[in-house]
């Protein structure tokens, strides 16, 4: 379909907000001494892994779930911090206050990013495009820290937008020129297209969001099922899921996908930790507490098991999260295969009881729930 044919779509006011390089750069705003150098937040040990760079050191190559040696391998002169979660969580927490001053529809994807809805704003500068430059010069103002926005008309482009003109950019994608803008764009940088299956796609023949277009529905079910629908809207520029503003959750996760397959003890250990640490920063502990824990492996052939521990009170800090985890990680020891992949999530949450303190793996029951 010519991008002048699409259909038009529904003029919704999207706007996606990403931090730039968000833990290095409150680092960096911290402490004078390491603005302008590589930097990496993470283990700087033999199996630590870097959590995120700075644009400095991303100019040698360095990016999250490195493993450090490889990093410091591709930058002799990394620094390595250790992570501040609680930091980067109040940090989070303020930028989220600049966002309530314009919609209530806030969705956040992370302590660094969130979609706003603001077809129907709080104040009303006239268009999404001057709402997106506030925001980002209160953050700038408030924080010292830069954000790059994208503006569309839908989540999928306004995502797209903000990746464009990264850092310290915003970009703007019209309903005119949507589909026109995807038709250009490789698959592999549509947000949603993991690299397994834009190599699926790619030995298909499907390169670019305009091969993507030429594609039937039933074509793209027969190879990706459930997402084929998904994928025919968005090669069109469409995308109809709403803003959902932030509620109760019912669980909090965190996962990493390898760079290189792992299979010793040691370095499962350690790669473990970021997932652990980003789990616990984002735990709601004002009067919700979470009672089961669960790991999550994949495997080198994609296969996918989970393995859940629940305890008789709620988990209370990030050790009794970490002594939880690592139990079940040390049940899944030795792995069948290789592992490309590891998470770590809590759920089953409940208002907290007057004791909270989890005495220890004894508390926990184990299950084993083989994935698919």
């Amino acid at each position: 379909m010519p991008a002048d044919q699409a259909v038009t779509p529904s003029l919704r006011r999207i706007i996606h907000v990403d931090m730039d390089a968000f833990y290095a750069s409150v680092e960096q705003r911290d402490d004078p001494s390491l603005r302008g150098k590589p930097l990496a937040v993470g283990g700087s040990r033999e199996r630590g892994v870097v959590a995120a760079a700075s644009y400095e050191a991303r100019r040698f190559g360095v990016r999250s779930a490195m493993a450090s040696v490889t990093a410091r391998r591709q930058c002799p002169e990394l620094i390595f911090v250790k992570p501040r979660f609680d930091v980067y969580r109040e940090v989070s927490l303020q930028i989220r206050g600049i966002f309530a001053d314009y919609t209530p529809l806030i969705q956040p994807l992370s302590l660094d990013e969130a979609y706003l809805d603001v077809t129907q704003p709080l104040r009303d500068l006239g268009s999404a495009t001057a709402i997106a430059e506030e925001i980002r010069a209160r953050i700038r103002e408030q924080t010292g820290l830069t954000a790059s926005a994208g503006v569309s008309y839908n989540k999928f482009l306004a995502k797209l937008a903000s990746d464009h003109r990264k850092p310290d950019g915003l970009f703007v994608i019209t309903p005119r020129y949507g589909p026109s803008f995807v038709e250009t764009l490789k698959v592999s940088q549509f947000h949603g297209v993991g690299p397994v299956t834009a190599a699926k796609m790619e030995r298909l023949g499907i390169q670019t969001g305009m091969d993507l277009r030429g594609c039937t529905i039933d074509f793209l079910v027969r190879h990706f099922g459930k997402s084929g629908p998904h994928y025919h809207a968005i090669a069109r520029g469409q995308d109809e899921r709403p803003v959902v503003a932030d509620r109760l959750r019912k669980s909090i996760g965190a996962e990493q996908t390898f760079e290189r397959d792992i299979t010793g003890w040691d370095e499962a250990l350690a790669a473990i930790q970021p997932a652990i640490d980003k789990v616990w920063a984002t735990y709601d502990k004002g009067g919700r507490g979470a009672r089961t824990i669960t790991l999550k492996v994949k495997f080198s052939d994609f296969r996918l098991m989970t393995r859940a521990a629940s305890g008789s009170r709620p988990v209370g800090t990030r050790s009794e999260l970490a002594i939880a985890a690592e139990g079940l990680l040390r049940a899944a020891f030795p792995f069948e295969k290789s592992v490309r992949l590891l998470g770590v999530s809590m759920s089953r949450f409940e208002d907290e009881q007057a004791e909270q303190t989890v005495g220890g793996e004894d508390l926990f029951s184990i299950v084993d729930r083989p994935g698919s």
